[in-house]
Order: structure tokens, then sequence, then C-alpha cells
């Protein structure tokens, strides 16, 4: 009966007659302001600055794969680079970056909605709660978000297509998917292979005239993929190192995480449960489909976007669980929901489906919202209270406003500001060629190193093992990078960094030592001999 009452009470406004720029903005204002607040309150140290060192790389003309190791995507790197350059190397130009993907998103889906036939106020309920559940769970550029951002909208764009058939939407798909992949290898990859055998389906069930701008989405992912080759040529990154980087090397550590991937039903389902709530409204409508007899385009393309949607529903959930990381997908709940409506509304209106899908958006939004913005528990923050944070301004200037807090020093970030402070003073002072081998790569920054590590971060999936086939690449690159440099002396913050290096003290020509509780010191002169 409340339900009952609430629509009617909205459908006696006409939101439909408002200007879409209201919308726009409440939509940039909400997903803008989460972000920066989010983005500005604690870090995970090698999820939070992994693209903050790699973008002032680039802007200093140190180029991935050429210079520095890296299996994750460039288009991070160089789009942060670009942030850097128009708004200077601070964190404001940092979190700017992670909020107008956030914004670009929002947007988009907000536009779809619209577009597909979604009434203005249900499209901006389903737009804010997936602008609030995005970015603002890490808060700082992140390749999983970006890959998977871009893949949905990659996907927004392919079915606009089928409807509306216009070259700008076949471009765009085309291009988005490629952002995407350049953003990290999956969910693109998989992605990629269902768009063809979709795209075949409703390239062979149209009309001649029809089929003729598939060709756009053809030219936005050449046109893309060119503009990338060419930013590798002109700055000379050999291909084969970004073959064997992005593509061979990956291709190990994927195949391993697959023959080891655990198929529990609490790994599968469970933790996935409200996602999977979110499609059970899509799954009626798709039986009702299948049942009805009546044939027509309509119908046709309603079912190729529906077989669209649930195959990448599971590539979604099936590239989570290989990334090892915290649940990051949550804002598909709202997504899933809004898609649910538009097609409940077509194919079984009934009151108790739209009460469904608004319980389910109600339950979720504010429970995943405190959960990962505001417990921080993507970025592995326990019952932390972040009102000890404390002003990262004291680090350096350029982190004026970030409230410094860690999940290692949660009950004492003053220790480890002054840890990271006293670091930064004995660094600076050593005018030896040196490095920085650390979670906190910020410090390459803030302590004015000129030399980089060749390897954009260290940990057991970014570093082959010895016993992986690309190993001896990956030694040569390194040894290289290190001799090209005359590096002397490798700055190490955490003990467990120094089992990447090994393959550099032969014949123990590596002097070892313990700076402070943080810092530690390896010499290598006698190792590049």
């Amino acid at each position: 009966m409340q339900h009952k009452k609430l629509t009617q009470n909205l459908n006696k406004i006409n939101f439909d007659k408002i200007d879409n720029k209201i919308f726009y903005f409440l939509i940039t204002l909400i997903s803008v302001s989460f972000t920066f607040y989010y983005g500005y309150l604690g870090v995970f140290p090698l999820d939070s600055f992994i693209i903050f060192d790699a973008g002032h790389k680039v802007l200093n003309g140190i180029h991935p794969f050429k210079d520095y190791w890296t299996i994750s995507g460039p288009f991070l790197d160089y789009l942060q680079a670009i942030f850097f350059f128009i708004f200077k190397t601070n964190w404001f130009s940092y979190v700017l970056h992670s909020a107008f993907i956030n914004c670009l998103l929002a947007t988009i889906v907000f536009y779809f909605y619209v577009t597909v036939g979604l009434k203005k106020i249900y499209s901006l309920v389903y737009s804010l709660s997936i602008s609030i559940l995005a970015y603002p769970s890490v808060g700082t550029p992140f390749m999983d978000h970006h890959a998977v951002i871009f893949s949905l909208i990659s996907i927004i764009f392919l079915i606009l297509s089928f409807y509306k058939n216009e070259k700008k939407y076949w471009f765009f798909s085309g291009v988005f998917i490629i952002f995407s992949f350049f953003s990290k290898q999956i969910p693109s990859a998989y992605i990629g292979i269902i768009f063809i055998f979709i795209i075949l389906k409703y390239f062979f069930q149209s009309k001649k005239k029809i089929r003729k701008n598939i060709n756009y989405f053809i030219i936005g992912v050449f046109s893309i993929s060119t503009i990338f080759f060419i930013l590798f040529l002109v700055n000379r990154v050999p291909l084969y190192n970004f073959f064997i980087q992005y593509i061979l090397y990956p291709m190990t550590i994927g195949s391993g995480r697959v023959s080891g991937f655990n198929f529990d039903l609490n790994n599968i389902f469970f933790q996935f449960k409200f996602i999977y709530l979110s499609l059970l409204p899509l799954i009626i409508v798709f039986f009702i489909i299948l049942k009805k007899k009546i044939k027509n385009k309509d119908k046709e393309k309603d079912f190729l976007v529906l077989c669209l949607l649930f195959l990448s529903f599971f590539i979604f959930i099936y590239s989570q669980l290989l990334t090892k990381n915290q649940i990051f997908i949550f804002f598909l709940i709202p997504f899933y929901l809004g898609i649910s409506h538009i097609y409940c509304n077509k194919y079984y209106k009934k009151n108790f489906i739209e009460i469904f899908i608004f319980v389910i958006l109600l339950i979720t939004t504010p429970k995943y919202h405190f959960n990962y913005n505001e417990n921080k528990k993507f970025m592995d923050f326990v019952n932390t209270d972040f009102k000890l944070a404390i002003n990262a301004k004291i680090i350096d200037e350029r982190l004026s406003g970030l409230r410094w807090i860690t999940p290692k020093y949660s009950n004492n970030p003053a220790k480890e500001i002054k840890l990271i402070n006293q670091s930064k003073e004995i660094i600076l002072r050593d005018k030896k060629n040196k490095i920085i081998v650390s979670n906190y790569q910020i410090l390459s920054v803030m302590a004015k190193v000129k030399n980089y590590a060749p390897n954009k971060w260290f940990d057991p999936r970014s570093v082959p093992s010895k016993n992986n086939k690309y190993f001896v690449v990956y030694k040569e690159f390194f040894m290289s990078s290190l001799k090209k440099q005359k590096i002397q002396n490798i700055y190490i913050i955490g003990k467990n960094k120094i089992k990447h290096l090994n393959f550099i003290n032969k014949d123990n020509c590596m002097s070892y030592g313990k700076i402070n509780d943080l810092l530690f010191l390896a010499n290598i002169e006698k190792c590049l001999n």
C-alpha cells in the first residue's frame, strides 16, 4: 500500500518534463563528491599509489613496457600523466581522474536508461546508486575498476546500437572495449569474444542497410588500437616487450589461477547473492520471451540483448574471482536492477516485481556503501577509527587534504608518517644513483628520485617466479635497466620485498642492512660490474 502511494505521488510530478541538464548536474555533483570524499580518506599503499607513480613516470618520459615492466594496462598511466600535466602532480589531480571516470559511467548509464524508455526519475535513482558504489570504494585510479567500467560502457553502447542502429553508438562501443583492454586484459578479452558472436548474430538477422553501420564498431576498435601503437612507436616502446609483459606472461598467471580455482557455493554464489538477485526479473522476462510464439524484430533484439547481458554478467563474476581482490563489482546491482525495470515494464509489468526491485536497491546501496566506502573494506581496513587519520600535508604539500591512515598502522598513523619522513630525508641526502622498491611508490616522487624502478610494482604476480618460463626475460630486462641507469643503491620498504631482488645477489655481491623500522638499504655496485 505504501509503495502504491509513493508511486502515485511520484507520478503526480512529471519528472520527464524536467530538463536533462538538471539530472546531469545532480549526477555529476554526487558522483564527483563521493569519489573525492572517499578518495581523500585512508590509503592502502600498493593499490592507492601505483598509478600515481606510473603517471609521474610517463610525465617524465619513462614509458611502460620499455622502461618499466608492467602486467597492467598502460591506459591509466598515460591518462594520469595527462591529468598531472593539466592540474599538476598532486593528490587532487589524482582523485580527479577517478572522479571523472565515476561521473562518466553514471552519466552514460542515465543517458542509456532514458534513451531506451525508462522514466527520468528512475534513471536518476539507479544512476546515483551506481555512482555511490562504483569508484568511491577505492577512491583513486585502479586498473580493475577502469577495466570493468569501460567494458560496461561498451556493452551499453552496443545495446544502444542494436536498438537505435546509429553510427556513434557502434563507434563508441568499439572505442570503450579497447579502453577496457588497455586498462586490464580482463574482462574485455572475454567480453570481446562474446561481442563477436552477438554481433554476427545481429548481422545475419538484420537488413542490408542496417548492416553497414556495424563497420563503425570495427573503426572504433582499430582507431583506438592504432593510437596506442602509434604512441608505442613514437616513444620507441618495443612491441616484443608489450606482447611478453601484457599478453604472454599474464597468460601464465591466469592459467595458474584457473587451475587453482575454488568452485565452492560461497565463492561462486553467496558472496554475489544480491547481484544474482538483481538479475532474477530479467530471467523471468527471458523465459516469457522464449514462451511467446510471436516473431518480430523487437523481440529478436530483446532476446539478443538479454543474451549479451547474461553472458557478460558471468564474465564479470568470473573476472572478479580471478583478480583475488576484495569484491568491487557491487555497482552492477543497480545497473542490472535498472535493466530489469525496463524489461519488466515491457513484458511483465507487475507491482510485486517493481517492489522487489526497489527493495533490493534500498538494501544493497546503503549496505555496500557503509561496508566498502565508509569502512573501506576494499582497502582491507578492519574496525578502523578514521578519526585518527592525519593530514598527509606533513609528508608532502602535494598530498594536502589526504587523511592519512593505512591498515597496517591504523592505530598509530603518526608513527608511520614519522618513519616515512625519516626515510624520505635519508633518500634525499643520498646523492648516488638509486631506486626505491616499495608499496609506497609516492616516495620516488616525494624524495625527488630521478632514477626509476624497472617494475611498476613488486609482488608475486608482477615478478615472475624462477620456475616461470619468462623469468629469464624479466631478469634480463631488470638487470639491463639497472646497468643503464648505473644504479648503486636500492632502498627497500618492507622486508618481504627483498625476495623479489634475490636474483641480483649473485655470489653474495649485495650488501644489505636495516636503516629504521620501515627502510632497508641494498648496495648493488659489485653486482653490476
